[in-house]
C-alpha cells in the first residue's frame, strides 16, 4: 500500500500593505497569490453579498453567521431556554405556548450545576451572570409552581 499523503512545505507570504520601514509596498501578487485571494473573496461573500441582509442568506439556503459561543452566551441560552419552558416564547412548530414545568426545572438545575463546578474559574462578569440568572430563573420557578 502506498502512502499518498506526501508532506508539502508551506511558505509564508507577506501580504503586508506597508513594509518595515513604512514605505507602500508596490508589489504585484502573483498569479498564485491572486488565485488564492479570489477564492477567499468568493467564500468570505464580498461585494453585494456583504449588504444582504441575513433573511436574504436564509431564501437562498445559505447558512447566517452565528455569534460568538462563549460562557456568557451559553449561560444566556440557557435562561432563554427556561424561559421558553415557562411558556414566555411560542414553539415555531405548532405556533403554540407551552408550560413544561419540569423541563425548565431541570435546566436551571443544569445551570446551577455550572455554577458550581466553574467556581473559582469565571471572570467577575461570569460570575455575577450566573447569580442573577439563577436568582430571577429561580424566583420565577417558585412563582410558576404556585399557578399549577
Amino acid at each position: 500500500m502506498t502512502d499518498n499523503n506526501e508532506e508539502k512545505g508551506f511558505s509564508v507570504k507577506d501580504r503586508r500593505v506597508f513594509s518595515d520601514d513604512g514605505e507602500i509596498r508596490h508589489e504585484e501578487p502573483s498569479d498564485e497569490e491572486e488565485r488564492a485571494g479570489q477564492g477567499n473573496s468568493a467564500s468570505s461573500g464580498s461585494g453585494a453579498e456583504a449588504k444582504e441582509s441575513p433573511g436574504d442568506a436564509a431564501k437562498k439556503g445559505e447558512e447566517t453567521p452565528l455569534p460568538e459561543i462563549n460562557f456568557a452566551s451559553f449561560i444566556l441560552s440557557l435562561h432563554t431556554s427556561v424561559l421558553f419552558h415557562f411558556g414566555d416564547f411560542k414553539d415555531p412548530a405548532t405556533d403554540k405556548t407551552a408550560r413544561n414545568l419540569p423541563a425548565a426545572k431541570q435546566t436551571i438545575d443544569l445551570i446551577s450545576i455550572l455554577q458550581e463546578k466553574t467556581k473559582g474559574n469565571l471572570e467577575e462578569y461570569e460570575k455575577n451572570l450566573i447569580d442573577e440568572v439563577l436568582f430571577e430563573l429561580r424566583m420565577r420557578y417558585v412563582k410558576e409552581s404556585k399557578l399549577k
